[in-house]
């Protein structure tokens, strides 16, 4: 089967009479019920997978179509609604001049990063544009409001919508020029399918006779339970075909991201330990399953007292959550360097403060979803999946099967940000159609897969600064519990990276940073963006502030004065070698810093009760994994026929990974863009290329693809006895080689063939150098880090709290933009999720379990942002490239929270900074409670 055809999607149940209306200028017939949701049976009944479903409630948008010409969303339409009506879907864009030229405009601009919304958001744009062909900014940012975007911070869309009209017929769509290669602003090589809306998502294709998978999952952050008599249960309620507890699982009831930690169960044995944890899956017919009532369901629950929060935990009346950590501590990380406290003895400041931050989803407008078949002693498991090789490990586990009896073949991802880089519906799955023998195929809804999935680490943060007169920084030290939530995850890279960067890009010469990942009964916290690096730069810059006060500095300068540069030694003892941008930054950011503070103090001199403010942040962040191996491994052929195909192992998330290793690899080999054939992530056709996280993708998996394309050049060049210089040109089976005018052909239909046609191929691998921490966390992390620094500017509406940004500004070291376009995106993206994480996102265990009382920034909460890029080349990176995807998040909070402190005088210590919060400290400020965030907090300046 042809995973990517969708005509292998099961139809919904027919019913009884029929409903005609009119789609994409065809005239179609449904027989389902009329309660059915339109959503369900486009999809499902007629195969247009393009409108997708994030939410199933109307608070994403991702299903938006226009019906008889305006916008609706048919997650909330019945299909007793459309009798005879007009619908357009985004498959039917491209019937329309106008609705063409939009998807022409997004596909230019980068508009589509993971794509998933963006068949909502062309939709919603189409309908604007009908009505004014070229709208203003508002005017697009209201028409955009009711989709939800999580990848590209909406500017990029915003400036699609707007600039439509200059695609339409004759005007063609800018393509992906033969020519680009290394630092070219082409377009994605898979943006197409997503403006067509043909891309496949792990909801959109499955074989048609696939059973549904629904699991059971606890309602209590700890309970016992007690299962009764499934068999009966199953044999009366037809349509039901099996129920699988923990003693059906073949292999380990088990799985985890580090070999010594498998400490999370598939199937929960006893007693759960989170809200949302798995319990048992029930399997059938998909009617069948989605009609059982768990309150019939032989279930029994006794609630337990959890541990909420990392206090608890480490309590005196704490139990033990798991044996292997009788004090509930998972892990501690350490980096210590110098002698911290003679270096407060001898400072002139010293600033001290204690920071919170909460659960953070990640809120991808992809559910998990996906299927798994059985091929002879074989499973295959087709998924949304940034870590292809690692699903394979743990599917393999939970089976008892070896490596090679399973096949991952990620679908296309519609976002992930870390949260997708653990197993969810994978291990099920694989064990209801190995045991069964038939395909099984499982969507989550929106409210499960934010109850079910991992969070950004909660963080409790004490810190303390301090610099000399001059203001260089002369000690540093914190300590900080992360909640890792009921189970390891990624808790051990978070608590093992923090150390290193808690510092933040600086020079201090005496550091003691301590932290601990804290098991309690709260959603497992795993990967998000930073890995733990966003909670500590909160710390750390405000601090950095404080200090800059304190010494009578001007904020930019006290970063630029003690920013670390090449030549520099961090605190783990590593010397940088070269590309440490972070001053070059800085000095970018110059002249808008003293714009921006110019304008501050003039709005400010005027009455009224909005003050505006200017604050910075800055980041370093080190790219791949910390201190261990981190390998990545390409594959480039050339067959009999001509076929050039790019075999990469690469997950893109929507960050852009599969068109930068393309144009890496093409400039490499010396062949242009569009004679690849590119197969992606296969476990059975790639090699591993690593996780797709640590922002490492363009770093290692491009210096992997560089070496790939190298080698099979080098094998070229040594048929022909051709030189480095010569050029070579793709003509069928002729691959010719010109130097100095003499044309060589290699008859590729000649060449000896391997059984699957291969007559040339290179491949290539690259392992960053680094060197593993000792225990005093000295030794060589990473082989590179990311560098920026970021300036916000708002107002405060001082009587209610709220906030308005109103202009960012970017400089980003990225050593080298291989897609400028594409790092632009990324920089918007990860500036947006650090918008949500400064003043909006919380995750509170059954309270904000869907995307109505979760709230992530809109099209009309992101600011105009200006990007600079700085390129301090690293030399071990594929053409001096590092990486972006992290870096862009990083010092987005830390650069609000300033601007907050300066337009208001106090300094918020938890974030989000919501409204009610806000106004708390300035109310505790007009008192003089020092007790609530005030700036004197902790301040403490010696003569």
């Amino acid at each position: 089967m042809n995973v990517h055809d969708r005509s292998t999607l099961s139809p919904s149940a027919p019913a009884a009479g029929g409903i005609a209306f009119r789609l994409n200028g065809a005239n179609v017939h449904l027989d389902d019920a009329p309660d059915t949701r339109l959503s369900e049976a486009l999809r499902g009944s007629l195969s247009a997978t393009g409108t997708k479903i994030g939410c199933d409630a109307g608070d994403c948008g991702a299903c938006t179509i226009l019906i008889d010409g305006a916008q609706a969303c048919a997650c909330l339409t019945p299909i007793g609604q459309v009798e005879g009506r007009e619908i357009i879907t985004v498959e039917g864009l491209a019937k329309d001049a106008l609705g063409s030229a939009l998807q022409k405009a997004f596909h230019a601009h980068g508009a589509a990063q993971c794509g998933i919304c963006t068949p909502g958001m062309l939709m919603a744009g189409y309908d604007l544009l009908k009505r004014s062909p070229q709208p203003n900014v508002a005017e697009t940012q209201d028409a955009l409001g009711g989709v939800l975007c999580r990848c590209t911070g909406y500017l990029k869309i915003v400036e699609a919508v707007r600039e439509a009209h200059l695609f339409i017929e004759p005007a063609p769509i800018a393509p992906a020029a033969s020519s680009a290669s290394v630092g070219a602003r082409m377009t994605r090589l898979d943006g197409e399918p997503k403006v067509a809306g043909s891309e496949i998502y792990g909801a959109d294709a499955a074989p048609v006779d696939a059973l549904w998978l629904r699991a059971v999952r606890s309602p209590h952050p700890r309970a016992r339970f007690t299962l009764g008599d499934l068999d009966a249960f199953v044999a009366s309620h037809p349509g039901l075909l099996r129920i699988f507890t923990a003693k059906d699982v073949p292999g380990e009831n088990s799985f985890g991201i580090y070999p010594h930690l498998k400490d999370q169960p598939v199937f929960s044995t006893g007693e759960t330990r989170y809200r949302g944890e798995c319990v048992l899956a029930i399997v059938g017919e998909k009617d069948a399953v989605e009609a059982i009532r768990l309150d019939e369901f032989p279930i029994a629950w006794e609630a337990l007292p959890p541990m909420v929060g990392v206090k608890a935990a480490l309590g005196e009346s704490a139990f033990t959550l798991h044996d292997f950590a009788p004090d509930n501590v998972l892990t501690r990380g350490r980096v210590e360097r110098g002698d911290v406290e003679a270096g407060f003895a001898q400072a002139a400041h010293i600033a001290a403060g204690s920071f919170e931050t909460g659960f953070v989803e990640h809120a991808y407008i992809e559910p998990e979803a996906g299927y798994a078949r059985r091929v002879g002693d074989t499973i295959e498991v087709f998924a949304c999946t940034q870590a292809p090789y690692m699903d394979r490990d743990e599917v393999a586990r939970v089976l008892g099967l070896a490596l090679e009896d399973v096949r991952i073949i990620p679908s296309a991802c519609g976002g992930g940000f870390g949260g997708k880089l653990d197993v969810s519906l994978q291990p099920m799955l694989a064990v209801a159609a190995w045991v069964l023998d038939r395909p099984v195929r499982c969507v989550f809804g929106r409210i499960e897969s934010l109850i079910s999935s991992t969070k950004r680490h909660p963080s409790s943060i004490e810190a303390r600064a301090a610099c000399d007169a001059q203001g260089h920084l002369v000690a540093f030290a914190m300590e900080g519990d992360f909640d890792t939530g009921a189970y390891s995850s990624w808790g051990p890279t978070v608590a093992g990276r923090v150390p290193v960067h808690a510092t933040g890009p600086y020079k201090v010469p005496n550091v003691c940073n301590l932290s601990r990942a804290v098991y309690t009964n709260g959603p497992p916290s795993g990967a998000f963006r930073g890995f733990g690096v966003p909670q500590a730069a909160i710390a750390q810059e405000s601090l950095f502030d404080d200090l800059a006060t304190a010494a009578g500095l001007d904020r930019l300068e006290f970063r630029l004065i003690n920013a670390i540069r090449a030549g520099d030694t961090t605190p783990t003892g590593q010397v940088l070698r070269a590309s440490a941008g972070l001053a070059e930054c800085l000095e970018k950011l110059k002249p808008h810093w003293q714009a921006l503070l110019a304008d501050a103090a003039a709005f400010n001199a005027g009455e009224g009760r909005t003050r505006r403010g200017v604050g910075i942040g800055c980041m370093w962040y080190g790219i791949g994994n910390t201190g261990m191996s981190n390998p990545s491994t390409m594959r480039i052929t050339l067959d009999r026929t001509g076929r050039l195909t790019f075999w990469n192992g690469a997950v893109d998330i929507g960050q852009g990974s599969t068109t930068v290793l393309t144009q890496i690899a093409a400039d490499a080999l010396g062949l242009p863009i569009e004679a690849f054939t590119l197969v992606i992530g296969d476990t059975f056709k790639t090699f591993d290329a690593g996780k797709t996280s640590a922002s490492r993708q363009t770093f290692v998996s491009g210096r992997a693809s560089e070496a790939a394309a190298t080698a099979l050049r080098s094998e070229i060049l040594r048929l022909t006895n051709a030189g480095p210089t010569a050029t070579l040109k793709l003509a069928g089976t002729q691959l010719l080689v010109e130097e100095n005018g003499v044309i060589a052909r290699i008859d590729l239909s000649a060449l000896p063939a391997k059984a699957d046609g291969i007559v040339l191929e290179g491949i290539g691998s690259f392992d960053p150098p680094t060197v593993p921490l000792d225990e005093k966390g000295q030794g060589i992390p990473y082989a590179t880090y990311g560098f920026a620094a970021q300036i916000a500017s708002l107002d405060v509406d001082l009587d209610l709290g709220t906030i308005k940004l109103n202009r960012i500004v970017a400089a980003h070291d990225v050593g080298r933009a291989i897609n400028p376009m594409l790092v632009e995106g990324q920089i918007h993206g990860g500036i947006a999720q650090g918008i949500g994480l400064a003043l909006l996102e919380e995750y509170l265990p059954g309270r904000t379990e869907n995307l109505h009382d979760y709230l992530i920034p809109t099209a009309g909460d992101v600011p105009p942002i200006e990007i600079i890029l700085v390129e301090d080349a690293e030399p071990l990176g594929p053409s001096g490239a590092k990486g972006i995807g992290e870096p862009a998040l990083v010092p987005t909070a830390p650069a609000i929270l300033g601007a907050i402190r300066h337009a208001t005088g106090v300094t918020p210590r938890q974030v989000p900074v919501l409204p009610h919060r806000l106004w708390e400290l300035l109310r505790a400020k007009d008192t003089g409670d020092k007790t609530t965030g005030d700036t004197d907090i902790g301040e403490e300046t010696r003569p």
